[in-house]
């Protein structure tokens, strides 16, 4: 009865949850890598160096590292239904704004590059906690041995952001005119409006808890508020920790370097991936816009068939150390072949990788971390990983004005990776106190 019952009750949370969450992180992430599709005709409206450029689209990570844990931390208290819906509202305004940064720009008597540094870190900052918010929310909701494939199914809103923003994009840049503005300021207006819109739709499609979900018969809830309950039971009968130990315990530690140096790594590359497709001598910006979706669909191949496997097999360590390994291999492929449609092929294997790791990473930290220590500890993993969202751009812009290629960076990247993604997972173990919960039901797929 009970089998009856989870497979129910599950079938109809993925059915609720997911397209959501997909639709919510697609428009998430195409409001924050936009600038690298505005940055064909915007670098040079607005007078930006590679350097300059690589900085200001990173200043997007210092406010989402100022802010992730406190707003994790707030969406633990009052609900995911309000904060998830403030998040998506304000961000959405901020992305529209950004097409106004040359009028900032000379309202402040500041340089283009400072307005458009200005612009991106607040948008971090509205942004900052969506993430590992929505991370935080599934473990509400998803037995353990669900965790790598849900986390993997609402990511794959991120291939499919780019894959499907690029050509989307490049195409309102060809907009150029209309209503008086540059393609990459209709490009920002267009693409901001409708996270405004879906943020107020959240208030209407979110439910904090299984225990207020009308959705679910009796039964369900019933089963699944046990079933979450004694996962957690099991976890705190190793250790309970507080919210300060979520943040600075070894092992979160550990996660928040391998992260590092996966995001410096993958946004490395991404913000400069229109501008690599260009280098191998094509022209026209919609033809880069279609090219820039082949290493994303293979991208979005690795998140869901990894997640599955990683779930499938109940192991998270060796198949994020896998994902970097072939992360790794791509970065060295396209820094090789740079310049050649070669390129291509590494970048596909790369993107792989780089979003294959992230269903079994994002299922280690709650295999330890409870409540106000798990909200804490996800954000701040995310948030110090995220840093390196700054740091991937700002330096593969400085070594192509200094060097005139994109090899050297896409090397340095690949050194990264492999140093700082790999060996950390060499040396971080997990063990899983669920695993031992008596009676706990063999893993099952989502149907």
């Amino acid at each position: 009865m009970d089998d009856v019952i989870e497979k129910s009750a599950m079938r109809k949370i993925y059915l609720r949850l997911l397209p959501f969450a997909v639709l919510s992180y697609l428009l998430a992430y195409i409001d924050r890598i936009n600038a690298s599709f505005a940055a064909l005709t915007m670098r040079g409206d607005l007078n930006l160096t590679a350097t300059a450029y690589g900085f200001a689209v990173g200043t997007f990570y210092w406010g989402y590292f100022i802010f992730e844990v406190p707003s994790n931390v707030v969406l633990e208290k009052v609900g995911a239904r309000l904060w998830i819906a403030r998040i998506m509202i304000s961000w959405g305004i901020l992305a529209g704004l950004t097409a106004m940064v040359a009028t900032f720009a000379a309202w402040a008597g500041v340089s283009n590059a400072i307005s458009f540094g200005v612009v991106r870190f607040l948008l971090g900052a509205a942004e900052a906690g969506f993430f590992p918010g929505i991370v935080l929310y599934f473990t509400y909701w998803f037995p353990s041995y669900h965790h790598a494939r849900i986390v993997s199914g609402f990511l794959v809103g991120l291939p499919i952001a780019v894959a499907a923003g690029a050509p989307i994009s490049t195409a309102l840049l060809g907009l150029d005119g209309l209503l008086g503005l540059r393609g990459w300021q209709i490009m920002y207006l267009a693409e901001g409006i409708p996270t405004v819109i879906i943020g107020l739709v959240t208030l209407f499609v979110l439910t904090d808890r299984p225990a207020q979900a009308k959705f679910l018969t009796d039964a369900e809830k019933a089963w699944l508020t046990a079933k979450l309950a004694s996962e957690r039971a099991a976890k705190e009968a190793v250790r309970k920790f507080s919210f300060l130990e979520g943040m600075y315990n070894p092992k979160v530690l550990l996660l928040a370097l391998n992260y590092f140096g996966i995001v410096v790594a993958s946004l490395g590359i991404l913000f400069f991936v229109p501008q690599m497709i260009k280098s191998i001598g094509v022209t026209d910006n919609m033809t880069v816009g279609w090219l820039t979706m082949i290493p994303y669909a293979f991208g979005g191949l690795g998140l869901v068939s990894w997640g599955y496997v990683s779930d499938r097999m109940g192991e998270r360590r060796w198949n994020l150390l896998a994902a970097c390994v072939v992360s790794t291999i791509g970065l060295v492929i396209a820094g090789m072949t740079i310049g050649s449609w070669w390129a291509m092929v590494g970048l596909s294997i790369a993107t792989f990788g780089f979003y294959g790791s992230k269903g079994p990473f994002w299922s280690m930290p709650p295999m330890f971390m409870t409540g106000t220590a798990a909200a804490a500890s996800i954000a701040w993993i995310n948030s110090l990983g995220n840093l390196g969202g700054f740091f991937g751009p700002w330096y593969v812009g400085v070594v192509k004005d200094w060097s005139g290629s994109y090899s050297g960076g896409v090397y340095g990247l690949a050194f990264l990776c492999v140093i700082s993604a790999a060996v950390c997972a060499l040396f971080l173990e997990i063990p899983n106190p669920v695993a031992r919960v008596p009676n706990l039901p063999e893993p099952t797929p989502a149907e």
